[in-house]
C-alpha cells in the first residue's frame, strides 16, 4: 500500500502518518527502487491502534509508552490515569454548569446586576437595593462584588445576611442614598473641603450596630491598613478619600466602645 491508501484505510490523514513516523510511533518502511514506501497490513494495524488511543485522549508520548509495552501493563496504567482525569473534568464541568445555572436563574428573575457575575445571595441583595444613579453607590456595589469573590461562600453569605435586613428597610436605604449623594458632590472638591468631617462622621454613625458587630474584633482602622487600604483609598478622589478615612476612624472608635474598651 502507498501512504495515501494506508491513511484512508486507518481513517487518518497522510500528514498524521508522517507525523507519527517523526515521533517514532509508527515504523517507517524502507523505500523501494522507485522511491516509494510500501506499507503492509501490520502498519495499518498499528496505525489504527494509534488512532484509537489518541481518540481516547492520550497524548502522543503516552501512546508511545503504550505501544512500547507488549504485555499491556502500561496501557492499563495509562487508561486508569486518563479515566481519573476525565472524572475530574466531569466534576469541574458539573460545578461550572451549576454556577451557570444559578446565574441564568438570577438573569431570568431580573437579579443579575451589572457587577455580575456575583453569588446568588449578593444578586438578590442588589435587587433589593434597587437601581441607583449615584456613582459612589455603584462603586460601593463594586467593592461588595470584590469581597464576594475574595471571601468565599461562607464569608460572603454572612455579610449578605447582615446587610439584607438593611436593604429591605426603606428608611435606612433612603438615609444611605442621601449620604451617597453628598459624597458624590465631593468628587471634584479639595482634600480640605469643610464638608468632609461632618460627612465622614455621619457615615460612621449610620452603620447599624449589628453590622459593626459582624465585622468582628478586628479594628476597622487596621482592616484598611497596608497595601489593600492604600489601594482602596486610591480608588477615590482626594476629598472622597478624606471622607472615607474619617469614616474609618469613626468606625474604629465605635468598635472600641462596643468592645468595652478591650481593644488595644
Amino acid at each position: 500500500m502507498r501512504i495515501g491508501e494506508l491513511a484512508a484505510l486507518a481513517g487518518v490523514t497522510t500528514r498524521a502518518v508522517r507525523h507519527y513516523h517523526q515521533q517514532g510511533l509508527l515504523a517507517e518502511p524502507e523505500r523501494r527502487a522507485n522511491g516509494y514506501r510500501e506499507y503492509g497490513l501490520r502498519h495499518a494495524v498499528e496505525l489504527a491502534r494509534i488512532r484509537r488511543l489518541t481518540e481516547l485522549g492520550l497524548g502522543l508520548a503516552e501512546v508511545k509508552d503504550v505501544l512500547a509495552d507488549d504485555a499491556g501493563r502500561e496501557l492499563v496504567e495509562v487508561l486508569e490515569e486518563l479515566d481519573g482525569d476525565l472524572a475530574r473534568q466531569e466534576a469541574a464541568i458539573r460545578e461550572r454548569r451549576a454556577r451557570l445555572g444559578g446565574l441564568l436563574a438570577q438573569a431570568r428573575a431580573g437579579e443579575l446586576p451589572p457587577e455580575g457575575p456575583v453569588s446568588a445571595e449578593l444578586g438578590r441583595l442588589f435587587a433589593a437595593l434597587g437601581p441607583t444613579d449615584s456613582a459612589i453607590a455603584a462603586k460601593d456595589r463594586e467593592h461588595l462584588a470584590l469581597f464576594d469573590s475574595l471571601a468565599g461562600p461562607t464569608g460572603s453569605g454572612e455579610l449578605v445576611a447582615a446587610l439584607r435586613p438593611l436593604a429591605e428597610d426603606p428608611e435606612f436605604t433612603g438615609r444611605i442614598e442621601a449620604l451617597y449623594r453628598r459624597l458624590d458632590e465631593l468628587a471634584d472638591a479639595a482634600a480640605d473641603d469643610p464638608r468632609i468631617t461632618p460627612l465622614g462622621d455621619e457615615l460612621a454613625a449610620a452603620m447599624p450596630e449589628e453590622l459593626l458587630r459582624f465585622m468582628g474584633r478586628e479594628d476597622p482602622a487596621e482592616s484598611f491598613g497596608g497595601g489593600f487600604g492604600a489601594a482602596f483609598l486610591a480608588d477615590f478622589p482626594p476629598a472622597q478619600a478624606a471622607v472615607v478615612r474619617r469614616m474609618i476612624a469613626g468606625l474604629a472608635e465605635r468598635a472600641r466602645r462596643l468592645d468595652g474598651g478591650g481593644r488595644s
